[in-house]
């Protein structure tokens, strides 16, 4: 990982955290909620997962692939509420998997952040979701699209790139994640980690932290501009067999 790299991935951190931090604000004030989202498009270009929390973290992609909520509200503009996400005959595709067992309703909440840029805050619950759900998204939609907007200037006015960044920035912190818990180490320890093998393989830090939480987790985490080639996912396995190894 070049400099350069290893300086943009720093200064779109704080950006990163902030995004982390407003989800868990909305978890924190919704009755059993197990975790939130924020995915984003500009253009054609296909929904990107920036952040998530939760049980989230692992059913959002699954659900893009499927069809869901989110999915739905970003195609028509509209709220969406489920009491049950897994029986809800608008999105037939999208099943249940016994690793979310837990989850029964969802939220799904669209907004626009340019003439362009779409972007949907969602949550998946234990429950059905209560009658104020909503207006608690609603409440954090306007905090949403100015962040969003500071990260397109950030970026010289550039959407595209902003979607890029931030989808890099939480590909890698999801990444992190998995490595704190198996390595019980600070967030700081493990950036490093992930650093020193992207180095010591040669491959870009976003395309090891997804074939890395691919591997983990047994599922497709990737996104359209994070497809991770065979060179990444021979590294996130040797990293690890390292931390796994007795």
């Amino acid at each position: 990982m070049t400099e350069t790299s290893t300086t943009a991935a720093d200064r779109w951190r704080p950006l990163s955290e902030l995004l982390h931090a407003l989800l868990e604000r909305v978890t924190g004030e919704l009755p059993g909620c197990l975790g939130a989202a924020l995915t984003a498009r500009h253009g054609e270009r296909p929904l990107q997962v920036l952040a998530a929390t939760g049980v989230a973290e692992k059913l959002l992609p699954a659900e893009l692939a499927c069809g869901g909520p989110v999915a739905v509200a970003a195609g028509t503009a509209e709220p969406v509420t489920t009491d049950d996400v897994f029986a809800d005959e608008r999105w037939p595709a999208f099943s249940e998997d016994a690793a979310f067992a837990s989850v029964r309703g969802a939220v799904a909440l669209p907004g626009l952040w340019d003439d362009s840029g779409a972007f949907v805050l969602s949550a998946m619950f234990d429950r059905a979701p209560g009658a104020g759900t909503l207006a608690v998204l609603r409440r954090y939609e306007k905090l949403t699209e100015m962040t969003l907007v500071v990260a397109e200037t950030a970026t010289a006015g550039d959407p595209d790139q902003t979607l890029d960044l931030l989808a890099s920035r939480a590909a890698i912190e999801q990444a992190k994640g998995v490595v704190v818990a198996v390595r019980r180490c600070s967030p700081d320890e493990a950036w490093q980690t992930l650093r020193r093998t992207s180095q010591e393989f040669n491959v870009k830090v976003r395309e090891l932290a997804v074939a890395l939480v691919e591997h983990v987790g047994g599922r497709s985490a990737g996104t359209p501009e994070i497809l991770p080639g065979a060179p990444a996912h021979h590294a996130a396995e040797r990293l690890w067999s390292a931390f796994t190894a007795k």
